[in-house]
């Protein structure tokens, strides 16, 4: 089976533990104040596509939409078994919402061309939105199934994939191509060592022209001698520009994006509507009771 398998990443900041500190007097995210970290549920999607590999012996094709430093979640799923990776960076793409993003996306995969499959992760951790994967579909015309758990059969006309739903799963057959959408029902393997040592020295084009402007290649022609270098070895991350993809620029980054931020209020829990309750069926009983009687329940 020759079959190639698009995987849709995001670098996203990691909000677990955020703080004053990390938000801006607007209210927004103060992404420089996080760390960057690979978006969970897009590892699983990762993780399911690798699978197929290991069963299949499908091509993983990783892609990302951000700055250069995205990069990193490429280096990253290629330590884990990705064949390849690209970069969509631009400026045009900036400040992009879910429309924005999943046209930008779908003409990304177009420009990639000749896949079988798109996995993505559910949603990102900075967004909780779940739009993008569906729109992406929509985008391209293909049919869906969200919320997939695993791969039940791959085959050069059709998948069965099993999906979450409310109190259970299902079973659903598509035609290929399709997009899923990944729950994090998968542990995502460990990156391997060999390929660290092979891949750490991936590099895009703008990493190798920043190196140069360090001093560490002379001139254009070392750069490109650099560049051939890296991809004869399979080290190359392709760097991919809205131009190059072919995008609208009307339709990515602000310019595409209608999602406009109204309002901001910050909620802030104060002593005096927090209440500690005794975990004895006592207090427990006696919470329940004003739950009722405040028709919180009931």
């Amino acid at each position: 089976m020759s079959q190639t398998v698009l995987v849709f990443v995001k670098q996203v900041p990691d909000t677990q533990n955020i703080t004053g500190d990390a938000m801006t007097p607007e209210g927004t995210v103060n992404r420089a104040a996080l760390p960057a970290i690979f978006n969970p549920e897009d590892l699983n999607a990762l993780e399911l596509a690798l699978q197929l590999k290991d069963r299949y012996g499908v091509k993983v094709v990783v892609a990302t939409m951000g700055p250069p430093s995205a990069a990193e979640v490429l280096r990253n799923s290629l330590f884990r078994g990705a064949d390849e990776a690209i970069l969509l960076t631009d400026r045009a793409f900036a400040g992009a919402d879910t429309l924005a993003t999943s046209f930008a996306l779908s003409c990304c995969a177009k420009k990639v061309g000749n896949f079988d499959l798109i996995l993505c992760g559910r949603q990102a951790i900075d967004g909780d939105t779940a739009q993008v994967g569906p729109q992406i579909a929509e985008k391209l015309k293909m049919p869906q199934i969200a919320y997939v758990e695993d791969v039940v059969e791959l085959n050069d006309k059709k998948i069965v994939a099993k999906r979450a739903i409310e109190g259970g799963y299902e079973v659903l057959e598509s035609p290929l191509p399709c997009l899923l959408t990944v729950i994090d029902a998968n542990e995502p393997r460990p990156m391997a060592g060999l390929r660290i040592m092979k891949y750490k020295r991936a590099m895009t084009p703008s990493e190798v022209n920043k190196a140069a402007a360090n001093g560490e290649y002379s001139d254009s022609e070392a750069i490109a001698a650099k560049i051939d270098e890296l991809k004869a070895k399979n080290l190359l991350i392709h760097e991919w520009s809205a131009e190059y993809v072919e995008a609208d620029r009307s339709r990515i980054g602000l310019a595409g994006s209608p999602t406009k931020v109204k309002n901001i209020q910050s909620v802030v829990l104060t002593a005096s509507e927090a209440k500690s309750v005794e975990p004895t069926e006592a207090g427990i009983t006696e919470l329940i009771h004003e739950l009722i009687a405040d028709h919180t329940l009931g």
